[in-house]
Parts: C-alpha cells; structure tokens; sequence
C-alpha cells in the first residue's frame, strides 16, 4: 500500500486520472475524426454520383478554390467586412438588449406593456425585414448593423430577464439586511446570480449574428460573405460558394467558442472542485 502511494506521489498520477489527476477526455478525440469520416464521404458521394463541379465539387476543388480566395486577397476583404458587421450587431444589439432585459425584469408593470409588442415584432422575419433597413438606411454597414442587432435581440433580452429574476429573494434580503447599495446589489448579487443564463443567452446570440450580417449583405450588399455567396452562385462557382459557407461556419463556432471560453473563466467560482 505504501510503495503504491509513493508511485502516485513521484509520478504525479491520482485515482481520478492520469498526469495532475485529469482524466483523458477520449470524446474530444471524436471531432477530427468525423471530419475526416465526413469529408471522405463527401469525396465518395461525388465519385458514385458522378456530379459536375457546378452541382456537387469534390473536397479538393473546394481546398484549390479556397487557395485561391485567399491567395489574391478575395476571401479575406469580404471575411473582415462581414467581421466588422459582426462585431457591430453584437456590440448595438447586446447592449440594447441588456440594457432592457435590465429594465423589464426590475419592472413588471413595464414588462406587460411592452412585452406584447417585443413578441409580436418576433413574428416579422428578418429577411422580410431587411429590405426595408437597406430601403430606410441606405445599403452602406449601418443596416446590415441592424439587421444583425435584430437577430439576437430576443433571445439576450429573454435570458436577460429570466437571469436577473433568478436571483434567490432570501440573498436579495441578506443584502438589504446588511445594508447594501444599489450597486453593491447589482454587482455582488445580480450579476453573478444571472451570469449562467446571460451567458447561455449569449451563446445562441453570438450565432444567429452571423446569420444576421449574411442576411443583411444577401439583401444588398457589393461586399461581404454574404454577397460573395450571391456572387458565386449567380456565375456557377460552387467551389467558391463552399469556400464562402465554410469561413461562416468557421466564424460562428469561433464566437461560440469564445463565449465557452469566457463561461469558464467568469463561472469558475460555480463549478465544483474535482473529488468533492
């Protein structure tokens, strides 16, 4: 039992797991290993089938086409201009969102007159409504702006209220016993309490704002990844139209990565220390 005990302590081994006592995560191992299996049989489809490169390319047509892009400067331009739409949208939208969620949580009679009209705004599509952003604010950023903001708005103010009314009422009178200000309330109690549903708001937020640039620049737009899907598309370049929705797919599981990231450094202190 002892010479056991002194191995783990030399090797730095533990009975959760190898190494400082985390386990392997075999799972993670899985990802690359679909995308293999996926473009493999992306590869096979287009051989048994046959298809022209305008209908279905093979993998490597859209690997030499994204070479290309990229190599004259195509796929960057148009990928920082829907990026800075992007960052825009969440930046207006979020914000507003917040800001509001805020409110309407903190007020109940505010929320049962104003509610009604958020959710009947949900029923109007952003397609629908993106013509006439481009129609009222010319086709410049500032719409696609909009129309990204609007994407994410409903969902951030939703979690926003839900998470703020999550607070537990006997730590919201703790605080009034010991005297607390408004602020100390509000930055010690609401905002960690509300922290994991704004957060999980923020991820479905982060994705849909991509939707919203690519709608946006779908409506009218002579730059961006959603013009340069239209672009390939009206002269039978499916090579570069894949080129295109992949740099999409890219950028929206990078945000989404990114809030994850920022879940586990500000929700650190929620988790549960391994072994207890």
């Amino acid at each position: 039992m002892q010479t056991t005990q002194g191995i783990r302590r030399h090797s730095g081994a533990s009975p959760g797991g190898p190494g400082l006592g985390r386990p392997i995560h075999w799972e993670y191992l899985l990802v690359p290993v679909l995308l293999v299996l996926a473009v493999g049989l992306w590869e096979l489809v287009v051989r048994w089938g046959e298809y022209q490169p305008f209908i279905l390319p093979a993998p490597r047509r859209v690997a030499a086409r994204f070479a290309a892009a990229l190599a004259d400067g195509t796929l960057v331009t148009h990928t920082l201009v829907t990026l800075r739409e992007v960052f825009a949208g969440l930046a207006l939208g979020l914000s507003v969102a917040v800001v509001l969620g805020y409110i309407l949580a903190k007020s109940r009679l505010l929320e049962r007159i104003i509610s009604p009209y958020l959710v009947a705004s949900q029923a109007i599509p952003v397609v629908a409504l993106a013509p006439l952003l481009v129609i009222w604010f010319g086709a410049g950023s500032f719409s696609k702006v909009l129309v990204c903001a609007l994407t994410l708005f409903f969902p951030v103010l939703i979690n926003t209220i839900v998470g703020i009314r999550s607070v537990d009422p006997s730590l919201m009178d703790l605080m009034r016993s010991l005297r607390a200000s408004r602020w100390q309330v509000f930055t010690m109690l609401e905002v960690p309490a509300a922290l994991p549903v704004l957060l999980g708001g923020l991820k479905v937020g982060v994705t849909l704002s991509v939707i919203g640039a690519v709608v946006g620049e779908f409506v009218g737009s002579d730059r961006g990844l959603g013009f340069l899907v239209n672009l390939a598309r009206g002269i039978f370049d499916t090579p570069l139209m894949f080129v295109a929705l992949f740099t999409l797919m890219a950028i929206a599981l990078t945000l989404y990565l990114g809030v994850v990231g920022l879940e586990s450094v500000l929700l650190r202190w929620n988790r549960p220390e391994n072994g207890r």
